[in-house]
């Protein structure tokens, strides 16, 4: 798929992997509607891309998906691409997993992707066709300690997203897969069960360790493409 003038919903770009996109996007004449909690980083982030605008979206809301995708369609009567990047990490033991702080990180990183995707397939098959895409995980293809619960939520969102892609091809409308490996962002710092000792700063680059832009160019492949997956 053309970039180009294109009206593409990016969660969670206020940092990391979601800011670098959209930084990478705007370059390429894409309309960009950029939505996170964090109200300040998001309109700094606004500011200086010309041709977006920003939501305040929590994503374990309901009402403020619903809120987003309809800013969206207000402001340019389309949504030709989602990304759903929002998520969040888990680190611990399967035996010490707290299953009320899973259920919080099921919904960030299964629910809302689907409340997401189901609100904007109807939008998109009604315009004969779109894209979606789901940002999970190296760690869906494996199994490491502690990172199992986590893992999970990412084995579950591959199932949808692939599921999703053979259902509706038949309406032009592409799902696809982005499966970072470690990446130089903020997002261990946001990691439930993690040691704040050793997690509470953002990754280095470091052989290894992708920067935040290097996914993104990955992603806009991925657009180009419309492949399945991809990985790093």
């Amino acid at each position: 798929m053309d970039i180009k003038d294109k009206v593409i919903i990016i969660t969670g770009a206020s940092e990391g992997i979601g800011k670098a996109l959209a930084q990478a996007l705007a370059k390429q004449g894409a309309k960009l509607v950029l939505a996170a909690r964090s109200d300040a980083k998001i309109k700094q982030l606004t500011d200086s891309l010309p041709g977006s605008f920003g939501v305040h979206a929590d994503m374990h809301q309901a009402a403020d998906i619903a809120a987003m995708v309809d800013a969206a369609l207000k402001q340019y009567g389309r949504i030709d691409i989602l990304v759903n990047n929002a998520g969040q990490g888990m680190y611990c033991p399967i035996e010490q997993v707290d299953l009320e702080q899973y259920q919080s990180i099921m919904d960030l990183n299964v629910y809302a992707p689907l409340r997401a995707m189901q609100l904007v397939i109807p939008h998109m098959r009604r315009a004969g066709g779109g894209m979606i895409i789901n940002i999970s995980s190296m760690v869906s293809k494996n199994a490491y300690p502690s990172l199992g619960a986590y893992a999970s939520t990412k084995y579950a969102l591959n199932a949808l997203s692939l599921t999703a892609r053979a259902e509706l091809a038949s309406d032009k409308i592409v799902v696809s897969l982005m499966h970072p490996k470690m990446t130089a962002t903020r997002f261990g710092a946001n990691v439930v069960g993690a040691d704040p000792a050793v997690d509470s700063q953002p990754l280095a680059p470091a052989p290894g360790v992708d920067t935040a832009e290097q996914v993104a160019d990955k992603i806009i492949q991925l657009i180009h493409s419309e492949a399945a997956e991809a990985t790093m």
